[in-house]
């Protein structure tokens, strides 16, 4: 484990809540700090940090790869960023993009045809984790004169859809 400033104030502050709690129970002072020194990697390692990591948005990132992205659509989230910084797709020809994210799952719609726009690609990214997350990550390609010129990244609420019920 690495031991860095913020591992040290939680750390700090966990150990103060346990602490104060503890010296509710007891007033010897030599008890309460042996109990809480105990307890407060207890609390911290089963109670604060799986609460850290159960709210916050951290992900792993990963470097794009074209198997990857076509064997775990539901973690393609890990490389969207890669892709956006690294220019992977900008320049790219459709026929490339086939080859490296494979065909793409919908086309956006233009109001302006009435119609689902060719040159606007869309691709699923999956759930980033988190307990409160309740929109999909998604990534929309726009060509023009068969090349890739924009990559934007969105994201859409999840929608379920109701089952049929037969009598």
């Amino acid at each position: 484990m690495i031991i860095t400033p913020t591992l040290v104030i939680l750390l700090l502050l966990t150990f103060s809540l346990v602490f104060l709690f503890v010296k509710t129970i007891d007033k010897r002072k030599w008890l309460t700090f042996l109990l809480s020194l105990i307890l407060t990697p207890i609390t911290y390692f089963y109670i604060i940090y799986p609460l850290i990591n159960i709210f916050s948005s951290y992900h792993h990132q990963k470097y794009f790869n074209s198997e990857a992205w076509t064997e775990a659509p539901q973690l393609r989230y890990e490389m969207s960023d890669n892709i956006m910084s690294s220019d992977t797709l900008i320049g790219a020809t459709k026929n490339d993009v086939k080859q490296l994210l494979g065909t793409y799952e919908w086309l956006s719609w233009n109001d302006s045809i009435k119609d689902h726009d060719a040159n606007k690609w869309n691709y699923a990214l999956g759930l980033k984790p988190g307990a409160l997350n309740e929109q999909k990550e998604c990534m929309e390609l726009i060509f023009k004169n068969d090349k890739v010129i924009k990559i934007n990244t969105y994201q859409e609420k999840i929608t379920f859809d109701a089952k049929k019920q037969t009598k």
